[in-house]
């Protein structure tokens, strides 16, 4: 008979003095956890972590034996998202984002030692790795490149990578105004660092420069061009399109 794998998801929460708020975090351990140092998924928007199916998602990866096992740490959001995600160079054109430095510190200087000091998990670059969808993964992506001594891969789901810094009817330009695209251009490569990107067909409806392309396929391509011009190949990065993949 085969043995039945059961996940252990816990709740903690901790008190972030950059945050000045309680952070939650759900923490789910694979099946037969022990003393091993494990992989981390460190994930935005933990608080998604139901919606998503998370935990039938593990299982059925477990059973398949699909993945190693890991250490899922979901860090939930609250109603200060859009103030807590974003790129930690600078707020957008509308002022959010204005925590993102505070929120990276959060997760650096608070939330990952307080994980590492309880749990059994792994410093290795490898094997610590950052995601998020949406907002989330524009936070994921950022945090990563201006901490890439803690994460060596990095996670972006429908990422908000149109984040900029001057509106559309303000002379917006491509090449000058996303914020991310920006830092990435202006920065070192990170060595070693990973990248898995993935956008949607169906994510949006928006198609600024009318090239029949929508906006947030167009984004993670000239992302990808940003990387490769900084010497990252084709190992490094995967991008992943969704056909018919909704935000």
């Amino acid at each position: 008979m085969r043995r039945k794998l059961q996940l252990d998801v816990r709740t903690e929460k901790i008190r972030s003095s950059y945050l000045s708020r309680e952070v939650q975090l759900t923490i789910i351990l694979p099946p037969e956890y022990g003393s091993k140092p494990y992989p981390v998924l460190w994930l935005n928007d933990g608080q998604d972590l139901p919606s998503l199916s998370m935990e039938d998602t593990l299982l059925r990866l477990y059973r398949r034996k699909s993945i190693q096992d890991c250490v899922v740490v979901g860090i939930h959001a609250n109603e200060k998202r859009l103030q807590e995600y974003g790129t930690m160079e600078m707020a957008d054109y509308n002022n959010h984002g204005a925590k993102a430095g505070l929120f990276a510190e959060c997760l650096i200087q608070e939330i990952i030692p307080y994980i590492r000091s309880t749990y059994n998990v792994s410093k290795e670059l490898s094997k610590n790795v950052i995601a998020g969808f949406s907002l989330g993964g524009l936070s994921a992506l950022d945090i990563a490149w201006n901490y890439p001594e803690y994460f060596g891969k990095v996670g972006v789901f429908s990422g908000s990578l149109w984040w900029r810094k001057k509106a559309y009817s303000k002379g917006y330009r491509d090449d000058q105004d996303r914020i991310i695209h920006h830092v990435i251009r202006k920065s070192a490569k990170r060595e070693g660092l990973q990248f898995w990107l993935e956008a949607g067909t169906d994510d949006e409806k928006g198609d600024r420069n009318h090239n029949g392309v929508i906006d947030a396929i167009d984004d993670t391509v000239d992302l990808i061009r940003e990387l490769k011009e900084k010497g990252y190949d084709d190992d490094d990065i995967r991008f992943v399109l969704v056909r018919g993949g909704e935000h």
